[in-house]
């Protein structure tokens, strides 16, 4: 069996400004400090003399390679990134960068995710890709809106129960009526 992949699927190259700025962060930090700190150890390594048997530099130039092929990477995504700082014109719909929180119909529970790009998912926070089967379900759906989703679980059933947009890191406008804005207290 050869080592041939078919290639992924394209990602979405949409992001949020937080996201973006964060990739950014990485790649400087990246670049500037953890990748001077290993090329200085690896030339401390190197300098200890037989390279085949020394594991430090073997350990090192396994680490370069994986900073570099990282670096290669965020070069080239942040390049190709559109970053998205405005809520859509109408603000009632599921679009990028929605605050929703759904029901599952059958269970009653209530679940709060915010869509985002592939590269700032995060299951803790809730952040959902665009790309994910879930998101591409919810999209221009409005409050009150029921719909299906194929999740792993099988088919599950949902009903929006509010839709919001983030201005800023603070404050979550809803789109729903006499909810209060949820703020950093």
């Amino acid at each position: 069996m050869g080592r041939w992949r078919p290639p992924a699927e394209k990602s979405t190259a949409l992001i949020t400004p937080q996201g973006h700025a964060r990739l950014k962060a990485e790649l400087d930090e990246l670049w500037r400090v953890r990748r001077p700190e290993v090329v200085k150890a690896l030339a401390a390594a190197a300098a200890e003399g037989d390279r085949s048997e020394n594991a430090e530099y073997t350990y090192r130039k396994k680490q370069l390679g994986e900073i570099d092929r990282r670096v290669r990477y965020l070069s080239k995504r942040l390049e190709a990134l559109r970053v998205v700082d405005a809520a859509p014109a109408d603000r009632e719909a599921v679009f990028f960068g929605a605050h929703v929180t759904v029901e599952n119909i059958a269970s009653g529970e209530t679940s709060r995710y915010r869509i985002v790009g592939p590269d700032e998912t995060d299951a803790r926070l809730g952040w959902i890709s665009i790309d994910a089967p879930l998101a591409r379900t919810m999209l221009k759906k409005r409050v009150d809106d029921e719909f299906e989703a194929q999740l792993p679980g099988g088919v599950v059933r949902f009903v929006i129960v509010e839709v919001g947009y983030q201005n800023d890191v603070d404050a979550v406008i809803p789109a729903k009526a006499g909810i209060q804005l949820l703020s950093k207290q």
